[in-house]
């Protein structure tokens, strides 16, 4: 690549990355506007109100989040438009037809729209029957959901946006197999899926737990990736689980769980009372509570971007270690940067807000002083 490539890449990464940071700070400031204004203006309390006559209050609140999530996502349209297809095809991440972005919108407002309502109705169950352990209860709750959650997307939701099919390159399937054995791990099988059909990133997972972990390849990584860029990238997903990484990462997750439900129920009166509420019960209170999530989320992401670094960096290291392809560990790392468009090196601040991962010239760092 000649240096007025590399250039040109290096603006095409820093505005990308620019518009990304952005536009994720206008989407939280944005939702927690929205909130506050629906819930202080009183249209939250009109609309339960509305709702309310002689329904069930199970009736309602399905009612109620259907109408509140229907509302937010055309109020949102415009931002998630730009966000998430606008803004992928003017990088040229994305070849993405409009219709096919909005049959994929649906399908997530569906599963989004079910799995909120499950966890909400959950919440009003408990809050109603433990008066004072209530958010312990709803914690467990939420923690055991979401590792069902986990054993159900490689099976049900993946295959709602992509098509899966076994690997048919049986050399690489060996390797990656025979790798999943040296390291101790169980896979049902290795799998790609059609990433290419929406966006020209490149991604593999472990996805799933027990009988329906596998290995999902995104065709943008199988098809130009060398077997041993392909195996050491496998080899640090499968050194999370080596390293009961999936256990620290539950067990960091549980605790923020449990730390923004406690503060709920330590602080919430002083703002009940602000809103005109007596109780959390009051489905019309709802948007108080989500500001509560959302805020202590942000408050609580830096530390559990910290800890995931650190268990990130471990897994390159082990990675490295068990394959001995450190050469291919950099030249995948330098793949992957140019094809996702990875800000290499981010500023401090921009690290510790929104990298979960260490960036990619920390990762290349790492390798070659190994």
């Amino acid at each position: 690549m000649c240096n007025q490539e590399k250039d040109n890449l290096q603006n095409k990464v820093k505005k990308y990355s620019t518009l990304k940071y952005a536009l994720a700070i206008i989407d939280i400031i944005y939702l927690l506007i929205l909130l506050f204004f629906f819930q202080g203006l009183g249209l939250s309390q009109t609309l339960a109100k509305g709702l309310a006559g002689s329904l069930n209050n199970y009736i309602i609140i399905p009612i109620y989040i259907f109408i509140v999530y229907i509302a937010y996502y055309f109020l949102n349209f415009p931002l998630n438009f730009y966000q998430s297809f606008i803004l992928e095809r003017k990088f040229c991440l994305s070849n993405q037809k409009v219709m096919d972005w909005f049959k994929d919108e649906v399908k997530a407002w569906i599963i989004s729209y079910v799995i909120a309502l499950i966890l909400i109705e959950a919440f009003y169950y408990i809050l109603g029957r433990f008066a004072h352990t209530w958010w312990l209860v709803i914690s467990l709750f939420w923690i055991f959901f979401s590792l069902i959650l986990a054993k159900l997307v490689p099976v049900i939701i993946i295959p709602l946006f992509f098509k899966y099919k076994v690997i048919s390159d049986n050399i690489l399937r060996d390797r990656i197999i025979n790798l999943a054995k040296k390291m101790g791990l169980s896979i049902l099988d290795v799998f790609e899926i059609d990433f290419s059909k929406k966006t020209l990133k490149a991604n593999a997972a472990l996805a799933g737990w027990g009988k329906t972990r596998r290995v999902i390849l995104a065709d943008t990584l199988k098809d130009k990736y060398s077997y041993d860029e392909v195996e050491v990238v496998l080899a640090h997903e499968f050194a999370h689980y080596r390293l009961k990484h999936i256990f620290k990462i539950i067990l960091v997750n549980s605790i923020a769980i449990m730390l923004s439900f406690y503060l709920i129920f330590k602080t919430s009166n002083y703002f009940l009372r602000l809103f005109g509420f007596s109780s959390l019960l009051d489905i019309a209170a709802l948007p108080t509570i989500i500001m509560y999530i959302v805020i202590s989320g942000i408050i609580l992401q830096p530390l559990q971007n910290y800890i995931s670094r650190r268990l990130e960096r471990n897994a390159d290291i082990m990675a490295m270690e068990v394959t001995g392809l450190k050469v291919a560990f950099i030249s995948m790392m330098e793949k992957l940067a140019a094809q996702n468009l990875a800000d290499r090196s981010p500023h401090p601040i921009i690290k510790f807000f929104f990298f979960d991962h260490p960036p990619i010239d920390e990762r290349i760092a790492l390798a070659k002083s190994a």
